[in-house]
Parts: structure tokens; C-alpha cells; sequence
């Protein structure tokens, strides 16, 4: 049972990411990443490609979760020790990741 849980848990987190990437990815106006703030096209020299590199970015890290959710079912402990590293790793490289794209694409002006 515990194991169905691990897998419906850690897939339905993996598809939010997923999703959110793929609407990044497909978003007319810049997307942004803190809560609260707003990225304005005339920041960005190219929306359309800050948007998919955005994009990219939440796909790639819903592959932590995509990949814990069948390795639950080879060692629970594993997948537990790997889902918490794959986080408390990925989520400064989220931040480090986003400050490079809106620095790549930044208007100088």
C-alpha cells in the first residue's frame, strides 16, 4: 500500500512540474518564477526563447520525481534518501538555473 502512495504521490508532483514547464514553455508573455513578481517583455531581449528555457527547466526537474516515483518500488528507502537529496539539491539549482536565464535574456537597456 505504501508503495501505491509513493507512486501517486510522486507522480502526480512529476506531472505539476511537467505541466508547468510545458506551460512555460508555451506562454506568449514571460513567465515568471518568484510568487509575487512579474517579469514585463521589455526586460527580455527574446520572450519566446526565456520561455522555453523556463521551460525546460521545470521538465528537467520533474524528472526527480518521475524517476522516484518507479524507483519506489525497487527500495522505498532509496527512493526516500534520493527524492529528499534530488530536492535539497534541486532547489538551489532551480534558483541558479532561473538567474542565468533571465540574465542570458535580459534587456540592457
Amino acid at each position: 500500500m505504501e508503495r501505491i502512495l509513493w507512486l501517486t504521490i510522486n507522480l502526480m508532483v512529476g506531472i505539476l512540474f511537467t505541466c508547468l514547464g510545458i506551460y512555460a514553455w508555451n506562454r506568449k508573455k514571460p513567465m515568471w518564477f518568484w510568487s509575487g513578481t512579474a517579469v514585463h517583455e521589455r526586460e527580455l531581449t527574446d520572450v519566446k526563447a526565456y520561455n522555453r528555457a523556463n521551460g525546460i527547466m521545470w521538465i528537467v526537474f520533474s524528472l526527480l520525481f518521475w524517476f522516484c516515483a518507479f524507483a519506489g518500488f525497487f527500495g522505498m528507502k532509496a527512493a526516500g534518501v534520493l527524492l529528499l537529496g534530488g530536492c535539497a539539491a534541486g532547489l538551489p539549482a532551480l534558483i541558479l538555473t532561473y538567474r542565468h536565464i533571465y540574465k542570458k535574456y535580459r534587456s540592457e537597456k
